[in-house]
Parts: structure tokens; sequence; C-alpha cells
């Protein structure tokens, strides 16, 4: 049977609802009770009458012209029984494209929030029955909005509203960069995430980390399990001390290593001895993270930017620049600048030991990067030319993953025990378990396979980055790749705020150059108008690569 029903001043029949099934929560308030807000909303069964005459109350208002909306009864999914899915604006009168009209009312109803991420869809079968149009049309207009990212469709799960990384809105608020906020979890709900700064975390060597913890665990003496030296377990610190000599060319003493919780750890301990030394200002370079240079002004240090070009930062500027002269130490990433790519010269790295020496400062190398270099050898740690005026730090973030929380410190003499002083006893710290793991995976040759396997895999990546923005997006140059886990595309000036925005529609995590630049060489002659992305190739699985690929030359310019 059929039944429409009329609003309260017995006008025009209201927008149909058609349920599959009556929900026997509504009880006989789905068929009773009139009112303003249950026409509006009401409900309709759906069925060819016993005449055989199909319901028509969704078609076209002969009177108003375009449907103002539309709404079908969702199958049931995990969120709970059928769920209303109301569609604004939704004009299905022939001649006026019923497919663009479909997609362009889904996708304004994922932009203001009303369809969140994971919403199941109805099936193309029983939307194009509810809207008495073909179903060829709510296919075909499905399998466009997953292409371009709007709904994921699997097998067995139905189509869904795709995870995004833009925010809900509120209902008719215009998108815009200001509606967005950082994440918690840098990426989380992106469907791809190509945020830089992170290795293949589906990569990490379980089996051998495993074999090597139990080796490490039946080895370890009593006394290795007690709070021990704040440095660290001297089996890491030894095997750290051979490694990094041998593969980074480092000046190595176990006694001078101190083991930290990642670098973030290691330079706040150097941040509380500087500012414990009278040292007043650190020079940075004018690219990279903000949050260590938040860690240093939180020390009380400033933190003037050096100027920099294709060469790297101009270090030979820290006794020239009135600004910079006053600088007790400079934090710097020789190996592989984060994140433009580049790779501090020769010469420059001398002029920076020189200063070092000249004045008693401390250069505070970051060897980010370090063990991922491709088209060429290596480049040595800067530390190997002043031991005694070069604090090196290394972590296990990029070789084999973040959560690990394991980097470490090689000190100068002068300020070894200081930063011991600094760190104590009740500093937190890797456990000793990780610690002691580490060492037996590095004195196994594991740490060293691994390294080599991961190299060719990124190595892999980053060319298949390249030849896909070279075919798909010929305009856009990518810089920056000669090491290390991501890449910078080069965009035309004043487009960056516009495809990082289209990246985040599209369900990608991609950051913008501008993020990573020093408020200080924001107005800088090549600075001021230089757009790009910072594009990590690394992060992403396999089985999300292809898709995350094709997601991000769809919004190149």
């Amino acid at each position: 049977m059929e039944e429409t029903r009329a609003n309260s001043t017995g006008g025009a029949p209201a927008t149909p609802y058609a349920q599959e099934a009556p929900d026997p929560r509504d009880g006989a308030g789905a068929r009773g009770g009139a009112g303003d807000a249950a026409a509006r909303h009401a409900r309709a069964v759906r069925r060819p009458d016993r005449a055989g005459s199909p319901d028509r109350a969704g078609s076209p208002d002969k009177a108003g012209g375009a449907v103002a909306g539309r709404a079908a009864r969702s199958p049931r999914s995990a969120s709970g029984p059928g769920a209303d899915l109301h569609l604004d604006d939704l004009d299905l009168r022939p001649g006026h494209g019923l497919r663009a009209s479909l997609m362009d009312a889904l996708r304004e109803a994922v932009r203001t929030g009303r369809l969140v991420p994971g919403t199941r869809l109805p099936s193309s079968r029983a939307l194009a029955a509810d809207l008495s149009i073909a179903r060829n049309t709510v296919a075909e207009a499905y399998a466009q909005l997953v292409a371009e990212g709007w709904l994921t469709a699997r097998q067995g799960s139905g189509t869904r509203v795709a995870r995004r990384t833009a925010p809900r809105r509120a209902h008719g608020r215009a998108p815009g960069p200001s509606a967005q906020g950082p994440s918690p979890l840098r990426g989380e709900g992106a469907r791809f995430n190509l945020l830089p700064g992170s290795p293949t975390l589906a990569n990490f060597p379980r089996a051998q980390w495993l074999a090597a913890a139990r080796r490490a665990l039946n080895a370890a003496p009593p006394e290795a399990l007690g709070y021990g030296d704040p440095r660290g377990r001297p089996e890491l610190r030894t095997a750290l001390a051979d490694y990094l000599a041998r593969a980074r060319g480092v000046d190595a003493d176990p006694e001078r290593i101190v083991i930290c919780a990642g670098f973030v750890h290691g330079l706040r301990l150097i941040g509380t001895v500087l500012a414990g030394r009278g040292v007043r200002t650190v020079a940075v370079e004018p690219f990279g993270v903000p949050q260590y240079l938040a860690l240093l002004t939180d020390a009380g240090l400033g933190t003037p930017a050096l100027p920099a070009d294709g060469r790297g930062s101009r270090t030979a500027a820290l006794g020239e620049l009135a600004e910079l002269r006053p600088a007790g130490a400079v934090l710097l990433t020789p190996a592989h600048q984060f994140p433009t790519g580049t790779a501090l010269s020769p010469e420059r790295r001398a002029a920076v030991v020189d200063w070092a020496r000249a004045t008693g400062g401390l250069v505070l190398e970051d060897d980010y990067d370090g063990e991922f270099r491709y088209d060429r050898q290596p480049v040595g740690a800067l530390q190997t030319l002043d031991p005694e005026r070069v604090v090196y730090f290394g972590t296990t973030s990029k070789s084999l993953a973040p959560g690990l929380r394991v980097g470490w410190m090689v000190l100068p003499r002068a300020v070894a025990a200081e930063v011991v002083a600094a760190k104590g006893h009740s500093d937190w710290a890797p456990g000793v378990l990780d610690q002691l793991t580490l060492a037996e995976f590095i004195t196994s040759g594991a740490y060293d396979r691994h390294v080599r396997a991961m190299r060719l895999r990124y190595r892999r990546r980053r060319d298949q980055l390249v030849a896909a923005v070279a075919e798909r997006a010929p305009g856009i140059r990518v810089t920056g790749i000669a090491a290390g886990l991501h890449a910078v595309l080069e965009l035309p000036p004043g487009t960056e705020e516009s495809v990082t925005s289209a990246a985040a529609w599209q369900g990608l995590a991609v950051e913008g150059l501008r993020t990573f630049i020093h408020e200080g060489a924001r107005d800088r002659p090549g600075i001021r108008d230089r757009a790009a992305l910072v594009v990590g190739y690394a992060t992403p699985p396999d089985s999300a690569w292809t898709g995350a690929l094709d997601a991000l030359c769809r919004v190149l310019p």
C-alpha cells in the first residue's frame, strides 16, 4: 500500500523518504502523528500499488521546478539501522544532467559534514529505485566519486564516505585553510599519507628484531636490568661507536656517547647545557622543523636564520652578519637538509668548523637521512672535521622506526659531563631491553642488511615518483632527491595553498614547503615566492603506493 504524507496545511506532498523495511522502533508514530516536523521528514514505503502503478511521490514538483531535497533509506550498517540519506539541491528532471547533479549533491553532503567519513551509502540499485532513476546513473556517479577520492568501495563492505584529512565544517561554511588545524597524529584519517619524516613501518624487520631480542636477553647479566649508567648501556654505546666509525666516518668513543630517546630529547638536553653556559643564541637553517625551534626557544635561546642557496646554508655569515655574531652554536643538517634536500658544500662545512674553533662555539649536527643516499657515495659526517667542536646526533627513527624512541649523541669531551648531569638518572630514556636488542641487532649485521634493503626499496619509490610526475605533470620540477625519504615538488608561484587544499579533499596528507620556513626568512628573495610540496614517498605501504601516486598527480597543476 502506498502512503504519502501531506503537510499540516494540506499543501503539496512532503519530500519522500523511501524505507526498505519498517523500523520496529518507530511504532505507530511512523504512520500517524501530524505536524510540520513530521511532514517535513515523513517516511513512505515505496512499493508498486496493488493496481501496478508505481509510487511517483519522488517525481519533480511541477509547480516548483527543481526538487529541493531528496532522501533515501540506506541499508543497515555498523552505525545502526539504516540512516536517512538527504541530498540538497538534487535536480532529477529529464535533460538536467542526472549523474552530475547526483555527484554534486553527494560532494556537498561530504563537504558540509552531513555525510561523515565511514558512512555507508545505499547500494546503487537501492538508491536508483529510491530516486526513480537508472541504476547505471548511480553506479557511474559512485565510480567517479571513488576515483576522485570522495568515496571508497570494497568488496563486501559497500560504498562508504572516504576518510579525509580536512575536518568537518558547519553547514554552509566555505572551505578554507583557516578551518584546518594540525592533527594529533600526523596524517591520521588520511586515505594516503605522503607526509615526510617517516619510513615504511610495514617493513620493520620483526623476525630479526625478535631474534636479536632473545639473544640479547639470554646474554644479559643480571645487573643490566638495574638503573645503570645514565649514558646508556655500554653494549649499545660500543656497538654504535664501531658502526658510526665504519658507516658514517664519525670519531666515536663509547665514553662520549650518550643514549637518548630520539633527536628531540637530545636537543632538549643540549639546549639546557647551552643555556646553563650563558649561550643566548643558536643559529639555524632557514628551513626546518618548527618544533625544534620551539624547543630551543623554550630553553631561552634565540634562533636567527642563516641565509642559504643551492649549496646549503651560508655558514660564513656566522661571522659576517651582526644578528648572527652572538651565536654560541649552530644547528645544521649537512648531509641532507630538511626539507630542501641540499647537501652542505665542502667549503661551507670547513667554514662552520673554522667559526666554531675561532669563537669556541658548537656545531649541532643532525645527521638527517645520512644513511639513505642513492646517486653517489654518502656524504661523511661533519663531526669528522673536528670531534671537539661538533655534537653529532643520530636516531633509528628513519632507519628502523620512530616508535623505538632510540637516539644517540656523540659529544665533545668538554660538554660530555654536563650533558650526562643534565640527563641524570631519572630522565626518560629508552628501556634497557631495547638498548640491548639494538646492540645485538647492530653487531650481528642485521642492521646493515636492513639499511641496504631499505635503501634499494626507497630508491625504487623515488624513481617511480619522479617518473609519474614527469609523465602526468611535466611542468613540475622534482628536487632534493639525491638522498632521504622525501622529495620537493616545485610548484608555480602562488599555487601551494590551493594544491594542498585540493590534496586534502583527495584524502591525501601532504605538506607545503611554507610549513617549514623560518619566520625570519619568509620575506627573503628566493624564499618569499617559492611554492612547493614536500612529499614523503617512504610512508605508504605497498598496497597504497600506486593509489597515492595517482592522487598526488591529480592535484598537481
